[in-house]
């Protein structure tokens, strides 16, 4: 009954230990271990209460169930093991936080990616029609972080129409919605619109998911030729 106890104080006092140390690592309160062995070296945390995060606390996602971090797991880990562990140390990506109904000042978000603290949070609720193709959305502001001087907004820009313009940020505009165009016309989609990097990064994800629509579209070919000399550059062995 003793050894029983001991062995019961022992693990009641390990647990704040391994929260404070995740802690410690990214800044996310309230997380927990979900795989610390997957293929590329991707370590996954998850939700285990809600939490909010920057200085106005105005970053909060919640916990999932179980059988919701399963299943979204399986899927999260599928599509991020198309990036080898050599290319994720380039871009400086480490950690992977699950949770879910993830917003910005109450704005809805699918991920939110930060590379100075090695981690991307990603809402494993967000719409299943886009779920899996926002994976690599977010890797890719991963990357432009990470590679700013490489992707340049001026250059990106003069691939459009000397009459289209951009927003001045993604939240400034309406134009949100995810599906892919079949008349692109140099957008993949209407978010493409919003934003230079949101541009850039729809057309990586495309490009990732095999989605190709620049057979008829020169502007849109420039595009997928721009992002996959730039991702070259950081890794030659990339795989798209």
């Amino acid at each position: 009954m003793r050894l029983f106890r001991v062995i019961l104080l022992v693990f009641i006092l390990i647990l704040p230990v391994k929260a404070n140390t995740i802690y410690q690592l990214i800044k996310i309160p309230n997380l927990e271990i979900f795989e610390l062995n997957s293929s590329n070296n991707l370590k996954y945390f998850y939700a285990s209460k809600p939490f909010r995060l920057g200085v106005e606390k105005n970053i909060s996602c919640f916990n999932s169930d179980k059988k919701t971090l399963d299943q979204k797991y399986q899927i999260i880990n599928k599509n991020l093991s198309k990036y080898s562990a050599r290319f994720l140390k380039k871009i400086n990506l480490k950690y992977v936080v699950l949770c879910e109904n993830l917003s910005i000042s109450g704005i809805n978000t699918a991920g939110i990616p930060d590379s100075i603290m090695k981690t991307l949070i990603l809402d494993i609720k967000f719409d299943e029609n886009y779920f899996e193709r926002v994976i690599h959305h977010e890797i890719f502001h991963i990357i432009n972080d990470s590679y700013k001087s490489l992707f340049n907004k001026e250059e990106w820009i003069k691939f459009n129409n000397k009459d289209f313009k951009y927003s001045k940020c993604s939240t400034c505009t309406k134009k949100l919605r995810l599906n892919t165009y079949t008349n692109t016309d140099g957008f993949l989609t209407e978010y493409s619109q919003s934003t230079a990097s949101e541009d850039m990064a729809e057309v990586f994800s495309h490009l990732l998911f095999k989605i190709s629509k620049s057979k008829d579209d020169p502007v849109l070919k420039k595009k997928e030729i721009f992002i996959k000399k730039k991702i070259l550059m950081i890794d030659s062995n990339f795989k798209f």
